[in-house]
């Protein structure tokens, strides 16, 4: 089950990445932006934030995931992805309410981040020295 970990995170945030896309449409509907602008009315623009905060979140984070996964930490890259998950639902949610209150999103899924980076840095690293 905890090896299953690191596909079922992948799989939700592929399905965050998507709810960050309905989000950005919904808002350029409602507010009258018509694609390619960017910029508007600030509820369009909080939207838009997410989705792009998310995206470069993930960039950093799948990889980072799948490293530990791949070098003995499946488990434990798998909670703390959920944990990721969680922090990045938490930062969506808060950023659209008021953006001042994004910050508890952003600090607890960055620290989950860097605890996976810690795990496949390891994992990296031991694999190179028995190798």
């Amino acid at each position: 089950m905890l090896q299953q970990l690191p596909a079922l995170v992948t799989l939700l945030n592929v399905l965050l990445l998507a709810a960050t896309v309905f989000a950005v449409g919904s808002a350029r509907g409602k507010y009258g932006i018509k694609a390619p602008a960017t910029s508007g009315h600030e509820g369009f623009e909080r939207a838009y934030r997410v989705q792009m905060n998310t995206i470069e979140q993930t960039v950093l984070f799948l990889p980072t995931l799948w490293l530990a996964a791949t070098h003995g930490f499946a488990g434990w890259a798998g909670i703390a992805g959920l944990v990721w998950i969680v922090g990045r639902v938490w930062y969506f949610g808060a950023y659209l309410a008021d953006p001042a209150k994004r910050g508890g999103g952003f600090v607890t899924g960055t620290l989950a981040w860097l605890a996976v980076l810690v795990l496949a840095a390891i994992g990296v690293v031991r694999a190179l020295l028995v190798g």
